[in-house]
């Protein structure tokens, strides 16, 4: 089965000679959740914009839905929504009369009870007559969604959808969002919260200076490139590591009272039973342990750390 959204060796030079794009490529299979992650001007708005028809590659290529975006830009224009990370509305206009004529761009015949239902979504419907200009920021954040969703598209991209928004938008998003992917709607998410792409992306796409590091299942990604560490809490502080534990690479925190040793957790050997018993034979005392694994944020800096080392 094709992808629901293919990308191909796309790049991207502006007139400056600027590379925002260098050589992209990516499938996005239909109804799952894609987080793409990167650093400020890695190039994450640049692929989006390619893709929804705001700017157009230099080079390489881009379906939706199998029809390309420069060439068949009407049809795979109208299978996608975008949340923008802008907020740009008319601040006189109703919501409701905002929301319908975003879905008649699309040439569609005009549905009120659909958009009473995404309204209702994203708790709207009791301000569907009130005026942009008469929200707060995050009811018009609520507004770019409705826009995005007026007509009913199979692939919708959130751009830094919470960023500055409340934590109560931010829930409602996401509870939005799961029932969009059960309905097979594709939605790509860019964010600087990658504790929200850790808990709902199906997959991690990391792109930095234009290009895709890679694209992975988020728990193969953890398993493969996790580490966790082992907290020992010792009963009694120490100045300094034991010179017989050096080998282990230890580091102290609390002041002395605890020790940490880092692991990776798909190595055959984890070294853990070797190491309590050279505590023991080092005259530590052990009042606790403790294990905690990498999160997706620290997977992301060292592989961003780590191409720009190579770079």
């Amino acid at each position: 089965m094709a992808a629901m959204v293919e990308i191909r060796d796309v790049h991207k030079i502006y007139d400056r000679g600027f590379r925002a794009l260098n050589g992209a490529s990516l499938d996005i299979e239909e109804g799952e959740i894609l987080a793409l992650l990167g650093p400020n001007g890695a190039g994450k708005t640049t692929l989006i914009s390619s893709i929804c028809g705001i700017t157009e590659p230099s080079s390489g290529t881009i379906r939706v839905g199998g029809h390309d975006v420069v060439a068949d830009y009407r049809q795979a224009r109208s299978l996608i929504g975008l949340v923008p990370q802008e907020v740009y509305l008319e601040p006189f206009e109703k919501v409701l009369n905002t929301v319908r004529f975003s879905r008649g761009l699309f040439g569609l015949a005009r549905d009120d009870a659909y958009l009473e239902e995404v309204l209702r979504k994203l708790s709207l419907w009791d301000k569907r007559n009130a005026r942009i200009t008469e929200l707060s920021g995050g009811m018009k954040r609520r507004v770019l969604i409705a826009k995005a969703l007026s007509h009913d598209p199979r692939v919708l991209f959130l751009d830094e959808p919470t960023a500055g928004v409340d934590v109560e938008l931010r829930r409602d998003m996401w509870e939005l969002v799961a029932e969009l992917k059960a309905d097979g709607v594709t939605i790509i998410l860019t964010t600087h919260y990658i504790e929200e792409a850790e808990a709902i992306a199906d997959r991690v796409g990391v792109i930095d200076k234009g290009e895709i590091l890679l694209v992975e299942e988020k728990a193969s990604l953890m398993t493969r490139m996790g580490r966790k560490e082992l907290r020992i809490s010792l009963q009694h502080p120490v100045g300094t590591v034991p010179d017989a534990l050096s080998a282990y690479g230890l580091r102290l925190e609390d002041g002395g009272a605890t020790l940490v040793y880092g692991y990776d957790i798909a190595a055959q050997r984890t070294g853990i039973a070797r190491l309590m018993a050279d505590l023991g034979a080092a005259g530590l005392n052990v009042r606790d342990v403790d294990t905690a694994q990498n999160s997706l944020e620290d997977i992301f800096v060292g592989l961003v750390a780590k191409e720009r080392g190579a770079a």
